[in-house]
Order: C-alpha cells, then sequence, then structure tokens
C-alpha cells in the first residue's frame, strides 16, 4: 500500500470522526447535516474547514472563570456581605430582571454613576483622564490595537502609570490586533506594564480555536471606573482615516459596584491569557452621586447558555413601546427575526439602525437579505448616513438601555467574547433614547420593496452573503 494510499485512508477516517462529532456537538440540526454529509463525501477540504470553524465552545475558559471566583471569594471574604448592600432585588421593577441576572450570572447593583460617552473625542478624553487619575491599578483590554496616534498615546498613558508605581495589565486578542508591530508590546514591558496576548489556542486541545475572538473593549481603573463600549484603539476610531471618514460610536462610563463587575470579567479573561490570577484589590464602593442599577452581563462560547443571544432575546420579548437598537452589523438567526418580527406585531416601534456602508462587504450585503421579512411585519430598518455607525446599543421603552461590543449578528452572540452593560436608570435611558433619535434623524428608511428591485444577479449575491450567517 503507497504512501498516498495510506494518506487518502486515514484522511477519510479523520473525517468519519469529525463526521460523529459534528452530529454530536453542532448547535443545529442543518448544521450537523451539512458538515457530516461534506466531512465524508469530500474531507480533504471539509476537515480543515471543520478544524477552523466547526467548533461551536472554547475549551478551558469556564474553568478558569470557576478558580478566579474561588480566588476572589478566599482573599476577600467580606466581598459578599458588602455586595449584598448594592444588590437590585426582584421587586425593585427591573422588567426581566431573575431572567437577566441569570443569563449574566451577577446582580443589578444600584449607587452606579452611568454616563454616556458619544464618538471617539468625548469617549478618549474620559478614558485618558481616569487613567491619569489611577492610584492603585488599570486595566485596558482591546480587540484592535493600533501603533499609530492614538494607540501610542494609549501606551504612553500607561508607560506614565506604570512608572508611577501603578499596576498596569494591557491585554488585546492576537487576530484583532494582528498587525501590532513586536516593539509596541516591548516598550509596555520595560516600563513595567503587564501585557498578554488572549492567546485564543493556548492548550494542547485548541490549537485550531481559532474561529473564536475575544471582541471586548473595557479600561478599568481602580475597580471604581469602567469604560466599556465599541472603539478600539486606533486613529479610525477618533474619524481620522480618510478612506473610512467619520466614525460614529459609544461608550458607557460606570462608577460604583459595577465597575468590580468588569474588572471581574477582565480578571478572567486575563487568568486564560496569561495563566495567572492578577493580584487585584476587590472593594466595592458607591458612585458619590448617581443610582443606576446596572448589571454586567458578558458572554462567550464557553458556557452551556449563549449568554449575548439569550439576553437579546429577553430584551426583544419584554418590549411593550419602544425597542430601537443600532448596530454595525445584522446577520441574526432564524429565532432572533422572529421575535423581531413578534415584536413589531405586537405593536412595539421596533427600529434597526444599520450604517449604510460598514467595513465588512459581505456583512452588509447579508444584513439586505432580511428587508423583506423585516418590512412584513413592520420592523422599521434605517441607514445611518454620516460616517461609519459601529455603536451596539438599545433602548427598551423608557425602562432600560444598553451599551457594549455585541453585534446583533451571530458571531457575536456564539462565538465572540463579549461585553454589555445594562442600565435601569430614566435619566440615562432618556439620554440613550435622545442619542439615538439624532442618530435615525441622520439616516433614511430602507424601502420594504428594495430588496425585490434589485437584479437578479444582485440578489443572488444578497443571498450567497447570507449563507455566511453563521460566522457572521
Amino acid at each position: 500500500m503507497s504512501l498516498l494510499t495510506i494518506a487518502l485512508v486515514l484522511l477519510h477516517l479523520t473525517g468519519l470522526v469529525c463526521a460523529v462529532i459534528a452530529i454530536m456537538q453542532t448547535r443545529t440540526p442543518q448544521g450537523a447535516i451539512a458538515w457530516s454529509v461534506s466531512l465524508i463525501t469530500f474531507p480533504y477540504v471539509a476537515v480543515p474547514l471543520y478544524l477552523v470553524f466547526g467548533r461551536t465552545k472554547f475549551q478551558g475558559y469556564l474553568t478558569a472563570r470557576e478558580q478566579l471566583a474561588e480566588r476572589v471569594v478566599a482573599t476577600s471574604s467580606r466581598l459578599g456581605a458588602a455586595l449584598e448592600r448594592f444588590v437590585v432585588r426582584p421587586a425593585e421593577h427591573i422588567p426581566a430582571h431573575a431572567a437577566l441576572t441569570r443569563i449574566a450570572q451577577q446582580p443589578f447593583t444600584d449607587h452606579n454613576a452611568a454616563s454616556l460617552l458619544i464618538d471617539g473625542d468625548a469617549a478618549f478624553a474620559s478614558i485618558f483622564e481616569g487613567i491619569a487619575q489611577a492610584r492603585t491599578h488599570v486595566l485596558a483590554q482591546f480587540y484592535i490595537v493600533r501603533d499609530d496616534g492614538l494607540g501610542r498615546r494609549f501606551r504612553d498613558a500607561l508607560i506614565a502609570k506604570a512608572r508611577e508605581g501603578v499596576v498596569v495589565h494591557f491585554l488585546y486578542d492576537e487576530l484583532g490586533s494582528h498587525a501590532l508591530p513586536t516593539r509596541y508590546r516591548r516598550l509596555l514591558e520595560d516600563a513595567g506594564v503587564k501585557v498578554s496576548a488572549f492567546n485564543t489556542t493556548r492548550g494542547r486541545g485548541n490549537r485550531f480555536q481559532i474561529n473564536f475572538r475575544n471582541h471586548r473593549k473595557c479600561v478599568v481603573v481602580d475597580g471604581h471606573v469602567a469604560w466599556v463600549g465599541g472603539h478600539n484603539l486606533g486613529d479610525e476610531y477618533l474619524g481620522l482615516d480618510r478612506k473610512i471618514g467619520k466614525w460614529r460610536d459609544t461608550y458607557l462610563r460606570v462608577e460604583g459596584p459595577a465597575a468590580l463587575g468588569v474588572q471581574f470579567v477582565f480578571a478572567t479573561d486575563w487568568l486564560w491569557a496569561a495563566g495567572e490570577v492578577p493580584d487585584l484589590p476587590w472593594e466595592l464602593r458607591p458612585a458619590p452621586e448617581g443610582n443606576a442599577a446596572v448589571l454586567v452581563c458578558r458572554s462567550d462560547p464557553s458556557d452551556v447558555f449563549e449568554e449575548a443571544a439569550m439576553m437579546y432575546l429577553q430584551v426583544l420579548m419584554m418590549a411593550t413601546r419602544r425597542l430601537w437598537i443600532a448596530t454595525p452589523y445584522f446577520v441574526p438567526d432564524l429565532g432572533m427575526v422572529s421575535a423581531l418580527q413578534l415584536a413589531a406585531l405586537r405593536g412595539v416601534d421596533v427600529r434597526l439602525l444599520l450604517p449604510e456602508r460598514s467595513d465588512n462587504r459581505i456583512g452588509d450585503l447579508a444584513a439586505r437579505s432580511y428587508i423583506d421579512q423585516m418590512a412584513r411585519a413592520g420592523v422599521k430598518m434605517l441607514l445611518y448616513r454620516d460616517g461609519f455607525l459601529h455603536q451596539k446599543c438599545f433602548v427598551v421603552d423608557d425602562i432600560l438601555a444598553g451599551v457594549g461590543t455585541a453585534n446583533f449578528d451571530n458571531r457575536s452572540f456564539r462565538l465572540n467574547f463579549e461585553l454589555t452593560l445594562l442600565v435601569h436608570d430614566p435619566e440615562f435611558v432618556n439620554a440613550v433614547a435622545a442619542m439615538l433619535t439624532d442618530d435615525l434623524e441622520k439616516a433614511v428608511p430602507i424601502a420594504s420593496t428594495a430588496y425585490r428591485r434589485h437584479r437578479f444577479t444582485r440578489r443572488l449575491l444578497i443571498r450567497l452573503a447570507r449563507l455566511t450567517a453563521p460566522v457572521q
């Protein structure tokens, strides 16, 4: 038997084994059928693709989170008793309180001050001011980090604090920041900053685990103030890229007990990435002003539940009057489509604000494939025309608003590590509603017949783009 024959036999056997795994683990019957048929009939191409794209759960991360929780409890014995003072009870009229807190695996906490930061200049001015005031530690995490004007300013701010003796941790996604030069990291490390890539493929069983992304963007100062939103570190996020133009994005600054929840999310990521528990203080402190109830809703592909998808489904189900969602990428699955349609059929004012053109051409085409389904149910889709809309936020009636990193697509729902802050506070909800009202005035509605008016070749491209929905 020749080596080629042996190799082909082994490849077909590998395809058969992968097909069995796909049948047992793939999320949907349709996906299981597609993978198993292709792995058995054409393993030469299907096996490599399955190794990269077939896995639906991130291995090992859940263990790291459990280890961190045990360590925090052990090192801060008074934390649980202190937290009880700020936990918001179900009787305090937060809709779907029980479901949302179980999804997030954290409680709503009160005595928080929540501030909306619109666009890059305001967001980074606030973040830089916060870093300058740090006394004990700074935690920073971004999906994309560029070695450009903004990236260097941020690097220099971290270096300055590290030289003052402040503990500084800096975490980035190695795939999103693939172009980051070694020198950028070395300058940080030489100044005493602890730096790590997220290391998606860490561990013997995770060698091909590259379809997952740590898409979180957050900064925590002293465990008492945190920033979460859509901006990464790069000049384009300040609207300075001539090709992209104006960049429309949003951050949320929160001061109070919720900041410690963001710190826990960062610390779990650091434990996975660097293999060590960061030595941080865990002290709860209420905000001097403000009493917003905030839920830190982290989501990742390691858990039993698909937290981001379940959070959005709960939000869609609880709306009674208004549901406005801004997202740069709109590629939902059938369940999410049905929930949007059902909300509109209940009489809810459902509006989806999307960019006229994003940085993902396939995603843009895929989003157009939903026009007819949305329009028939009364869901309004609008295209933002005053730059690239990249914010990820929503408002539900007059009772709840969300700002974070999760897009309204399957990648954020199931494959990415994401972070969203839900805020129950009349003043903050009104601020988000006012912001979205201004954005909607700069948008144009998509005609219900827009998809049907396209030429056949265009409609075919749109439908082909939709086939990528599971990984978009």
